[in-house]
Parts: structure tokens; sequence; C-alpha cells
């Protein structure tokens, strides 16, 4: 079944309802083997389910040939919820419509604008693309039942505040509460890299795990965790930084304020900021961040020997960051995600050796490594899965 992203056990209801949705199509045996229940709850179960409109009989495929009544299997019922997606960034924004089955319908994505934003600037962006992906489906706004957002920073999940983020202006905006009131959807804010974290969970290699980590490298770096089926948020919703812990005292200068941050020697403006001295270029000029990685990785590749120590170097930051994670978490499996995992040099046979020896017991395997190098659309299905869980949540809780 789909994992359960929040704190407490979830009815059986939906329990079923979540086992059909993550399967596509299940018999009722299925069902009842899958959750160790009867088989007679499972009809009671699914027959509220199917009442309410949640779930329908299909035809199942046969399994084998032979006489009898053809098999009979449960689905979703996708036009049962809409709901959207939103990748906030400081490159691109992307948005992504959903039905109730998590089958994506649309999509559509626009640049950032450098700098950061005022929050009536951002909601101006928002409503552009919110407007552009439902005209693509023709589907009328008053058919979305929520609003999922993944954003980079610090977000309290459950009050729905941003306390820091680099791409807004300011500081502790009450985010949610904004959105909701421009929009009149419920909204629902997530960190970026818990979102994608939760597409990884929903659609990705996490459905048939247990446990496991995302560290993603992007403009920043960020951290998600999955345990025992479920997202860890922390006490307080702010928890898993990893891009924000300490790998140098008095260090190089994070864009968070602090000092010594892993952030502030993996990231894209760390890069950079090395970049401009390899390539002898003017930090101030007009290219882009990502046109001088671009031109960066290219000299790396060429043989330039100061381009590809940068990279060496930040690759040796990132075995010191994932040490840590399996020293405090043990996953099965880290998953390194973002758009700058096409630099190979940041996961190297020797950067992975190098996490290794750093870990307590180094001549015994641990966590298994893989690259997913997703583009933008892949995050904004996580924040549609961080609003259908919410959505489910809503539903399921009714009787």
């Amino acid at each position: 079944m789909l994992p359960d992203s929040g704190r407490n056990a979830k009815p059986l209801r939906q329990a079923v309802f979540e086992h059909v949705r993550a399967a596509g199509h299940a018999p009722r045996m299925d069902i009842a083997r899958a959750l160790g229940i009867s088989p007679g709850s499972v009809t009671t179960l699914t027959s509220d389910l199917i009442e309410a409109g949640f779930l329908t009989e299909i035809a199942a495929p046969a399994r084998e040939t032979g006489r009898g009544r053809p098999p009979v299997a449960l689905a979703v019922v996708p036009a049962a919820r809409y709901v959207l997606g939103l990748r906030l960034s400081d490159e691109m924004h992307t948005v992504s419509l959903s039905d109730f089955s998590g089958t994506e319908l649309a999509t559509a994505h626009r640049a950032s604008q450098p700098g950061r934003y005022a929050v009536e600037a951002l909601l101006t962006e928002m409503a552009t693309l919110i407007d552009e992906v439902l005209a693509a489906a023709a589907l009328p706004r008053d058919r979305v039942a929520a609003l999922g957002v993944g954003l980079p920073g610090a977000v309290h999940h459950e009050t729905g505040r941003v306390a820091w983020s680099p791409i807004l202006a300011g500081q502790d905006h009450a985010l949610q509460a904004i959105i909701e009131d421009r929009f009149g959807l419920p909204a629902h804010l997530e960190n970026d890299a818990n979102v994608l974290t939760l597409a990884e969970l929903w659609f990705g290699a996490g459905r048939a795990m247990q446990d496991f980590a995302v560290v993603t490298i992007e403009q920043g770096v960020g951290m998600g965790l999955v345990l025992n089926n479920r997202l860890f948020r922390g006490a307080q919703g702010l928890g898993l930084e990893l891009g924000h812990t300490k790998v140098q005292l008095d260090g190089a200068l994070c864009r968070c304020g602090q000092r010594g941050c892993l952030e502030a020697y993996l990231a894209d403006y760390a890069l950079v900021r090395e970049a401009s001295t390899a390539l002898d270029r003017d930090p101030r000029s007009a290219q882009t961040a990502a046109a001088m990685l671009e031109s960066l990785f290219d000299q790396a590749k060429a043989g330039n020997g100061a381009a590809k120590a940068i990279f060496q170097r930040a690759g040796r930051f990132l075995s010191l960051g994932l040490a840590n994670v399996v020293q405090l978490f043990d996953p099965e499996l880290i998953i390194l995600s973002g758009a700058r995992m096409r630099y190979d040099y940041l996961y190297a046979e020797e950067v992975l050796a190098e996490m290794q020896r750093m870990t307590l017991h180094p001549a015994t395997p641990r966590s298994r490594v893989e690259i997913h190098a997703w583009g933008d659309q892949v995050w904004a299905r996580g924040a549609t899965a961080l609003a259908l869980s919410a959505v489910t949540d809503a539903l399921m809780g009714e009787r």
C-alpha cells in the first residue's frame, strides 16, 4: 500500500483504498492477503468505498484460462478528486495536475526570475502556471481539491510557515494561509527535498522499501528520509537539513547566513564561487550560474586541472555528508538526485569509497547508493503526492 506520511496509523478503510491506488487495480482476495484481514472485512470496506465514489469495479486481467465468472478487481475512480502540485525553485517553477489515482494529466513550467521574490510576485507566477495547466486539461479550478507546494528552505509543514527560503525576500512568511486566501484552495507546504522524497515513495524506488534517504544537490543541498514507510520530518517539521550541517568551523559562508555548512562547499553557488577563479570569469558577469557550471564541467572533462579539482573537492565533501547520513540512520538505500547529478565527479567510485571509509565499520558494506537525475517534473509530482495524501486523509477520516 502507499505509505503513510503522517505520524498516526491510518484507518483500515484508508489502508484498503491506498493499497488499491498503489497497485493500480487489485482483486478483493489480494487486498485481504496483502493487509492480513478477512475477505469479509474487505468486502464491507470496499462496498463502502464504492458507495462513496472512490473505488469502482473493473474487469481484472485473467490469471489463467478456464471457465467461471470473469475475475473482478477494484480501481480508484480517477475523477473523484483532482489535485495540483507546484515545485518552486531558483531556476524553474513547475506545476503538475493529477487525478485521484495519481495519474498525471497535464504539466506546465516557467523560468524563475533572478533574485528573491516578494510574496505577491511569487503568487502571480503561481497563478499563471495554475491557469495554464488547468486550461491544458480543460478542468475548471473548482474541480481541484487541494494544492501541494514544495520550495527550498525551512518550511514548517504543520503550520505552513516558511521561516526562511532562498527564493523569498524576508523571513517567517505565513505562506500556506496566504496561498489559501489567494487561490481559495486548501494548500499544503513542504520543503522541496521532502517533496522529492514523496515522489520516490509514491512513484519511484521507495515503493518497495521501508527505509531510504534522498539527498538532493542543486542550488542547495537537501535531504529527505523515510523510516518505516513514513516521511520523517522531526519534532517541529524542520529536520533533515543536511545542507546546513556543519563540516568546517568558521568555514565558507552559506546563503543561510551561517558559516561552514555542507551546502557552502557543494551546492551550485559554492561551485560557481570557485569556478569564477578557475575559468578566469568575473563572478558579477551576466553569465548564469548554470551556464558557468556547464563551462566548468566541460573544462574538467577536457583536462583542466583546476576545474577538475573543484569537482573532486566537492565530491569529498559529499562523501563526508553521506557518511554522516549512514552513521546516523543506516538507510537501506541512499538516492542521490537533482540536476547536478549529471556531474559524474560527484558520485565517482572514489567518492563512494571514501564515504565507506569514513563510516565506523568500513569493511562492512553499508547503504546502497543510486543516482536518480530527475528533472523538475518529478519534484512537482511529489507535490501532487503531498496534496493527494492530505485529501485522502481528510476524506477517509470522515467516517
